[in-house]
């Protein structure tokens, strides 16, 4: 997250990849990013960007880069730009190493993702789960295919005619909110801002651009299987979180990525790319690129260290409730477990905590319903003046109780936490919400990133021993293997560069 002035509107750092957004005027940029529904004939390879897709492209180019957490610069974002430009000249549209904007985003979820106009991005993240050229040449090319094959202005005409928006807020909503009006407009609410900006595109759409992908892939003088291995170690990266995280992958809907089911689509594509024969993958040149790529968290948007996220520059900290977990954005953090969901941000803040709250409501309830707290409480949590408001509200056959604690960090700068729970369960984040506290400066201190390390495996050096010298508590050789891409029985050989994850300033 960038710094900002304690007077200026700040971001927290969010990932909330799959259940809660947050950002101003979402309604277009959705319709905008979203993928299309059914497939549907590809247009000539040679149809160029149009200047109505290019002026669309570029109206929301610079709403996606600060809600990914602003474009990075340097070497590494110069090396993914080349490759992406390269690869985005195989799909045949005209001027395409002119037309296209090829961006590396500093966030800590693995995506990628593109908007009509031939703007295309990954993420730091996903860059790091990468392990050659080939690699990033085919989650480009494959971004670079839906651009090629308009698929957001399908997805875009059919959202048109279906109401996305009411769709999503109920979808995100999920069960607990069921299909309400309220349980639309939270999900309008929690999708405002976070990383969750693009819906998923439909299999088939999915499965053209990952066919396309492989196409250019070759074409360009690349390992064609290389889409497949990119797409395993996403399922695999998946899979491991969810372990993690202590949830199963089935809590996870597929609506709630934009490229679903990864493990699905890896025996295809290797299946489609085996009779193409093999090509470059340029390994070596790619790891010596991505070495001390940041890793995880960037603390400048904050840091989430198993159950407690803590901000060392806006210098506050909380700690989710047990059996919870937490997904970090650029302006929110989000709060998921099965029983109940929220988020931690920030609003215009002008000294009356009362107020605030008031207005919280009042953005919950939008033009659905007008939604009251029964009462606001006024109390003091570690120092913190705070306050707080519980709403009881009809959501179809059931009740759910809505929550905004809040806490005044200056007389310019407040933030709150907004909950929904079942009717009667809303304790559940007691401890949560007395756990805000200020960071003390040798905590702020403590707080550095993480980065990749690209290391040669020394004679005698063995995965669980390279393991151990991840930046982490638990999950080391776990980690170790998806991030290189070792199944569970690969070995090492003295030689091969492998990377690792360290602290460092």
């Amino acid at each position: 997250m960038p710094k900002f002035a304690h007077s200026a509107k700040p971001k927290i750092g969010l990932k909330l990849p799959r259940v809660m957004p947050l950002m101003a005027g979402v309604a277009p940029l959705v319709l905008a990013l979203s993928g299309c529904m059914g497939g549907g004939e590809i247009p000539s390879a040679s149809t160029p960007i149009t200047q109505a897709e290019a002026q669309q492209g570029a109206e929301y180019h610079p709403q996606l880069l600060a809600q990914f957490g602003g474009a990075m610069s340097g070497p590494q974002a110069n090396y993914v730009e080349s490759v992406g430009k390269n690869i985005a000249v195989q799909s045949g549209l005209g001027d395409a190493r002119d037309s296209f904007t090829v961006s590396l985003v500093n966030s800590s979820v693995n995506n990628a993702f593109a908007i009509p106009g031939g703007y295309i991005y990954t993420t730091r993240q996903l860059l790091a789960l990468m392990n050659n050229e080939a690699e990033l040449a085919g989650v480009l090319g494959h971004e670079v295919a839906h651009v090629a094959a308009r698929h957001s202005q399908r997805r875009q005409q059919k959202a048109q005619r279906n109401s996305l928006l009411g769709t999503v807020g109920a979808i995100l909503s999920g069960v607990l909110l069921g299909d309400s009006g309220l349980g639309q407009q939270l999900g309008k609410t929690f999708l405002q801002g976070s990383q969750l900006l693009t819906l998923k595109f439909s299999r088939s759409q999915e499965l053209q651009a990952d066919d396309l992908g492989i196409q250019y892939l070759e074409k360009a003088g690349y390992d064609p299987r290389a889409m497949g291995t990119v797409l395993n170690s996403l399922a695999a990266q998946n899979s491991l979180d969810a372990q993690l995280q202590g949830r199963d992958n089935a809590t996870i809907p597929e609506w709630a990525s934009t490229h679903p089911d990864p493990a699905g689509r890896v025996r295809s594509a290797l299946d489609k790319a085996q009779p193409m024969g093999a090509g470059t993958t340029n390994r070596d040149t790619f790891l010596n690129s991505v070495d001390g790529l940041i890793y995880g968290d960037d603390p400048k948007q904050g840091v989430i260290e198993g159950r407690q996220f803590i901000h060392p520059e806006l210098r506050f900290t909380f700690t989710a409730p047990q059996g919870f977990y937490m997904t970090n954005g650029s302006t929110a953090v989000g709060i998921i477990g099965q029983s109940g969901q929220g988020q931690m941000t920030l609003a215009p803040y002008n000294g009356d905590l009362s107020a605030y709250i008031r207005t919280q409501f009042n953005a919950l309830g939008g033009d659905q319903q007008k939604i009251t707290p029964q009462s606001i409480q006024t109390t003091t949590v570690n120092g913190l003046k705070a306050a707080y408001g519980t709403a009881r509200v009809n959501n179809g056959n059931s009740q759910v109780d809505l929550v905004v604690y809040a806490y005044e960090f200056a007389n310019n700068r407040a933030y709150h936490f907004t909950t929904v729970a079942p009717a009667g369960k809303g304790n559940v984040f007691t401890a949560m919400y007395a756990s805000m506290r200020r960071v003390t400066n040798a905590e702020a201190a403590s707080v550095v990133p993480r980065r990749l390390d690209i290391v040669t495996v020394r004679r005698g050096e063995s995965v669980s021993v390279l393991a151990n010298r991840m930046a982490y508590d638990t999950g080391k050789e776990a980690r170790f293997r998806v991030l290189n891409g070792l199944g569970a029985n690969a070995t090492l050989r003295a030689g091969q560069k492998v990377k690792l994850v360290v602290k460092s300033r």
